[in-house]
């Protein structure tokens, strides 16, 4: 369980990660104690973020439910599935909702984008999954942090178009993290008004099981829908235990 002074250090590290990295624009376009990400191609979202250009696979219910393994939450806090089919996870506290996560199933037949990562880092398109291979696994980091890259590229244009020069927006550097049983990456972007203060703020995780892309996104956006905290430091909060309860997800299905 997280001790206090690992929530303070990483509430302080989220809002002030940004500092450091605004020196530069995005290109054209995590266990308990992870270091904190201070989220996922080309279409908006409803969630306000953006996602593949692709569909995601209808899946019944809320997936939630069949992916969900170990949940810690802050004391006072819950975490569950929400209700309804919609791919929610629900963020409360007595009672009160403080956000919630998105998690969108996309299969790579329908994704072009991330095929031509895939062939680019050296996977053939129906290739076998090897998991258990380190060369592989590289492989398949090497596609996702291509297809993150594109990402940041399709965002930079997205906001500067939006925008304009009001809000100066920073990708943070990818980390490799655990997403299941699954090596994927965590990333995410962060806008600061000209005038100072945060205007939106996203984390996202990404993993490929061989199929399918898995994209898991929440923020800090006021004009977003769903994948959204209310509070910027309800996220902050909340961040490392995201991190836990990815990594502890049932991935592959």
């Amino acid at each position: 369980m997280l001790r206090v002074y690992h929530l303070f250090i990483g509430a302080i590290l989220l809002v002030l990660m940004p500092v450091g990295v605004k020196s530069f624009l995005p290109r054209f376009y995590n266990a308990v104690e992870e270091k904190p990400l201070s989220v996922a191609t080309p279409t908006p979202s409803a969630s306000g973020q953006t996602a593949p250009s692709t569909t995601p696979k209808p899946i019944a219910g809320n997936i939630w439910k069949r992916i969900l393994g170990n949940t810690p939450t802050p004391n006072g806090w819950q975490v569950a599935p929400c209700e309804g089919n919609a791919p929610l996870l629900c963020v409360s506290s007595q009672g009160e909702l403080l956000g919630t996560v998105e998690i969108g199933v996309y299969p790579v037949k329908n994704n072009p984008d991330f095929q031509k990562n895939l062939i680019a880092a050296g996977i053939p398109l129906g290739s076998k999954v090897e998991s258990k291979n380190p060369e592989y696994q590289n492989q398949v980091l090497t596609a996702l942090s291509s297809w993150i890259a594109d990402f940041d590229t399709a965002l930079a244009k997205d906001r500067q178009g939006k925008y304009k020069n009001k809000i100066s927006f920073s990708a943070y550097p990818p980390q490799q993290v655990s997403i299941g049983q699954l090596q994927g990456m965590r990333y995410g972007f962060v806008g600061i008004k000209q005038e100072g203060g945060v205007q939106e703020q996203h984390i996202s995780h990404v993993a490929f099981d061989g199929t399918t892309l898995y994209i898991i996104t929440t923020a800090f956006e006021p004009g977003s829908i769903t994948g959204k905290f209310e509070k910027l430091e309800n996220l902050a909060i909340f961040q490392p235990y995201l991190s836990a309860i990815v990594a502890d997800l049932r991935l592959p299905m």
